[in-house]
């Protein structure tokens, strides 16, 4: 079982590491800023919100979050933390979902090699019911079980639903399929509802965050920032004192490749090398990402309080640097900067493909009231 700091005798302990993905926030770094520059009942924005993790922060330290988060995934995951259904209506649709699987044997007899190579043939049945029944979009229940069931979708030994795979990133299926014939490794024979079953009450055994004021909606920041300046008019919700965010760093990461595998089970495409839509991929055009950011921070900036706080880690990779400087800048001309270096104190990801160079830090880039 997961855990980034906090301990797993509280709610917000197991419910904090719903999610696994690439490039989140340490909750201890989100909890420490969150409660040095807001105060009880103050509201905390992030438009590139991922997992959820600042927002999910804000609202166990008692404040109120919204995000914004473009993937799915990430989507699914801060939802379901944020405002998980009960106990007995996520086991009531995992036997449902149990039941129905058997429906899916041509299917599955049907699926590519490599989901032959990840999982049993049982479990290759129970997520195309999953697949085909969760309504992660609408129904709470379903979310929530859609949300714990992509945690342990690939992973670890003897830790997930899949052949050995990693946890974070889905690999591609080409690499997969050779990595695990050469290696001689096999799906676990595993019975999907016993072991998903055991899972979901270790998560709600601790209880549930308190976060009804708090959410989270899936879309483009671009379009949706506006929608939540008017939401927040008309609900009479003060302007945020905090803006805490990171965004994409260029170059770097494609979050449809990342989590094909995981999008997949959402009910989109096999596919594991389509980038859905301009703003998922992994940024190598230098003006989309420079209009990207200045387009989000400035519509940001009309949410935010005069007097409150942006506090953003990017890369310290000049050019990533350099265009959130120039979108922050652009946004919030008033406000005087700070910077703070976040230099890396562990191997990154490029450990795990040959690749030992050095890497660049991150920097916190903070504006202050003047």
């Amino acid at each position: 079982m997961e855990n980034n700091g906090k301990t797993f005798s509280t709610a917000a302990g197991r419910w904090e590491g719903v999610g696994p993905y690439y490039a989140m926030f340490p909750i201890r770094f989100a909890d420490a800023v969150i409660d040095e520059h807001t105060a009880e009942g103050d509201t905390v924005l992030d438009p590139f919100a991922g997992r959820g993790t600042a927002i999910f922060s804000a609202a166990t330290l008692g404040r109120r979050g919204f995000g914004i988060e473009i993937s799915p995934v990430g989507w699914v995951y801060a939802r379901a933390k944020l405002s998980p259904a009960p106990l007995e209506q996520v086991e009531k649709r995992l036997l449902e979902i149990a039941d129905a699987s058997d429906k899916y044997a041509e299917q599955a007899r049907s699926l590519p090699r490599f989901f032959k190579k990840c999982f049993s043939s049982s479990v290759q049945r129970f997520l195309l019911a999953a697949r085909d029944g969760l309504d992660w979009r609408r129904r709470t229940a379903d979310r929530t079980l859609m949300a714990i069931l992509m945690v342990y979708l690939h992973g670890k030994e003897n830790q997930a639903l899949s052949n050995q795979m990693r946890q974070t990133k889905a690999m591609s299926p080409h690499y997969a399929i050779e990595w695990w014939d050469k290696n001689g490794t096999k799906p676990p024979d595993v019975d999907a509802v016993e072991f998903m079953q055991k899972r979901i009450r270790w998560r709600y055994a601790s209880g549930v965050v308190a976060a009804d004021e708090s959410r989270v909606f899936l879309g483009n920041s671009i379009d949706r920032l506006p929608r939540l300046e008017r939401f927040m008019r008309e609900e009479g919700i003060p302007k945020a004192k905090l803006l805490l965010t990171s965004p994409p760093y260029f170059g770097v990461t494609n979050y449809h490749y990342d989590q094909w595998l995981r999008l997949w089970l959402l009910g989109f495409e096999t596919d594991a090398y389509i980038a859905r839509g301009p703003y998922q991929g992994r940024f190598t055009h230098p003006g989309h990402y420079q209009t990207l950011l200045k387009k989000v921070f400035c519509r940001a900036a009309k949410i935010v309080a005069d007097d409150s706080v942006v506090y953003v880690r990017t890369s310290e990779a000049p050019f990533t640097k350099q265009a959130t400087l120039d979108a922050l800048l652009s946004a919030f001309p008033k406000k005087c900067l700070l910077k703070r270096c976040q230099p890396f104190l562990r191997p990154t990801q490029t450990h795990l493909y040959g690749d030992k160079t050095p890497k660049v830090g991150e920097v916190d880039l903070i504006l202050m009231p003047s």
